[in-house]
């Protein structure tokens, strides 16, 4: 008996080819979206970044300075004896604050520098340099220190050179300039991204919060809301001229993330010169605003001759305090190593106990009790 022949059939079997996660991939945001591995929020923890954030630090620590400087010139632990320390700070003048007289008479323009230094008192303090800390940190570790440093430096200067053109003759510092820079740029980040974030809404919400008590600072006297106003502008237009794509650094698998990843992913989104039209636009505006600007404060051009009602904008008279320009008055009794300062507009007084106290210094209490 014949046995059938057993047919053999040979199957070449390739090896199974898994397709590999890209790592250190440079991905535009198309490619993210249909990836899915976007959007994400843009005030995101700071747990999920990685980045370092020295540049803010750096700005802290110059603005803590001035601050202890201004302190220091208004003796407020000896001869004030902390009557500075929750109040509006004196001699702001002596420490380069801007004044219509200084700047147009004097021509004192050195004051554009410092006065973005300065703050009117401590409460000014903390809350300005809180939201700069909050904003710019996140700012920073999404676009970079270089950008933000560029936007920063700029919105301070716009805001103080704006600020000039609307100086009334009583001290007015610029601080909160670079900060609503910062709330511009991240306005302007938002909309030039607006595929890449989530949450869209309570970032717009927070930004809003953040500038409307900053805003809400700028109506007492010696914070000038026109430097809020042209550091905004001057914020807003530079992020649209030098922000790119928002660097995301590591990313981690986290199931109640934001994102759900098998493995870790160095992702960074593709940083190119997109929209021109719309950058070359915006650069062209900002040049022209800033040029005249500063030909403006230069100038000595004061707008407040033009616009009656535009004082109401940068300081409300309220109860707690004066925004009237005209020299204050004081009576002055000395008694018992007590010096005690009188108002003559509205009979406030103040009880002092010390005697030494210089011309100028005076004048500066004279103002705070009587506004």
């Amino acid at each position: 008996m014949e046995e059938t022949p057993k047919l053999q059939t040979q199957i070449e079997i390739g090896p199974i080819q898994t397709p590999q996660p890209r790592m250190s991939a440079e991905l535009t945001a198309e490619e993210l979206l249909k990836e899915q591995r976007i959007p994400f929020p843009f005030f995101r923890p700071l747990s999920q970044r990685k980045e370092n954030t020295w540049l803010i630090s750096v700005f802290f620590i110059l603005h803590l300075i001035a601050f202890a400087a201004t302190m220091i010139v208004n003796d407020c632990w000896e001869i004030s004896h902390a009557q500075c320390a929750l109040k509006q700070l004196g001699r702001l003048d002596a420490v380069g604050a801007l004044r219509l007289r200084y700047l147009v008479k004097d021509h004192q323009f050195w004051r554009l520098f410092t006065s973005p230094c300065l703050h009117a008192g401590i409460f000014h303090f903390i809350v300005n340099l809180s939201s700069v800390v909050f904003v710019g940190v996140h700012m920073e570790q999404e676009f970079g220190p270089l950008r933000v440093g560029v936007i920063y430096l700029l919105s301070a200067l716009s805001g103080s050179l704006v600020a000039t053109l609307f100086l009334q003759d009583r001290p007015s510092v610029a601080c909160s300039g670079a900060l609503f820079g910062l709330l511009g740029a991240t306005l302007s980040g938002l909309i030039w991204n607006w595929k890449i974030y989530s949450k869209k809404f309570a970032t717009l919400m927070a930004l809003f919060i953040i500038s409307m008590v900053n805003g809400i600072l700028g109506l007492m006297p010696y914070v000038s809301n026109f430097s809020n106003i042209g550091g905004f502008i001057s914020g807003f237009l530079a992020g649209f001229i030098i922000l790119f794509k928002p660097q995301v650094g590591q990313w981690y698998q986290a199931k109640t993330g934001l994102f759900d990843f098998n493995i870790k992913h160095s992702v960074k989104l593709k940083q190119k010169l997109d929209k021109p039209v719309l950058r070359s636009v915006s650069l062209v505006i900002f040049t022209l605003l800033f040029a005249g600007v500063t030909v403006a404060a230069l100038q000595g051009i004061n707008l407040n001759r033009y616009c009656s009602w535009c004082q109401y904008i940068d300081c409300v008279p309220l109860k707690w305090w004066s925004c009237s320009n005209k020299a204050m008055n004081c009576e002055t009794m000395i008694s018992s190593q007590q010096l005690t300062l009188t108002c003559s507009d509205n009979g406030n007084f103040r009880v002092l106990p010390f005697t030494n106290i210089s011309q100028a210094r005076l004048e500066d209490l004279c103002n705070l009790i009587c506004s």
